[in-house]
């Protein structure tokens, strides 16, 4: 059976725990013997290294130089992480290690909650598949990325709330390599009300399946 580990907290506004019931409700559902914890210290357990899967889900916080690394390892090794919006990469903002492994960064929402689009970048991916272009209501993450990820969806800012960036295309979701591991991110899921939007929780509920490493 695969074995996933789910890690929650930070700033509560990303409404962690419940954000964590759901995503372990999702993966009992695929079949994953499901451990959730909601302390940094678990990224420490030598043990993570034969998961198939993290989850990590806490926004911003600290991350101790020995947790960093034993996360690393282990996702560089082979188990696979995945995440989404600021639970993943808005966290642990001082740590590059855990940045470079991520494949980018949040920097800025301009206008906050607003209206924007989604676009699939990849359709021929399964990840993508069947999934159009979509309306959503949320954080539009402005991020820094690393140029090895793989896009798999977009979305194009307006300028409205901050002009210099009108048109650029911001990726929305991503997969790529950190060592033999898998990462999955999608920047969608500021709080968990996002779930009950069909694609958001299809893109993440794929992307954590082709993260996972087989048991």
């Amino acid at each position: 059976m695969r074995e996933a580990l789910i890690v929650w907290g930070g700033w509560s506004g990303h409404e962690p725990e419940q954000c964590a019931a759901i995503v372990a409700g999702m993966l009992r559902e695929d079949g994953f013997q499901v451990y959730v914890e909601s302390s940094t210290e678990a990224f420490a357990d030598p043990a993570i290294r034969d998961l198939s899967l993290i989850v990590p889900i806490y926004t911003m916080s600290k991350i101790e130089k020995e947790e960093v690394a034993n996360l690393t390892q282990a996702v560089e090794n082979g188990v696979g992480l995945a995440g989404f919006h600021g639970g993943m990469c808005d966290a642990f903002r001082d740590s590059v290690d855990y940045q470079f492994m991520c494949g980018g960064q949040w920097v800025a929402h301009p206008g906050k909650i607003v209206d924007f689009w989604v676009d699939v970048a990849r359709p021929d991916d399964p990840i993508m598949q069947g999934i159009a272009r979509f309306p959503y209501r949320s954080e539009q993450y402005y991020m820094h990325v690393d140029p090895a990820i793989e896009i798999l969806a977009t979305t194009t800012f307006s300028g409205e709330h901050a002009w210099w960036i009108e048109g650029v295309v911001m990726p929305v979701a991503w997969k790529h390599r950190y060592g033999k591991g898998r990462v999955f991110y999608q920047a969608l899921g500021h709080v968990a009300a996002e779930f009950e939007v069909p694609e958001m929780r299809t893109m993440l509920r794929r992307g954590m399946n082709w993260a996972a490493r087989e048991g």
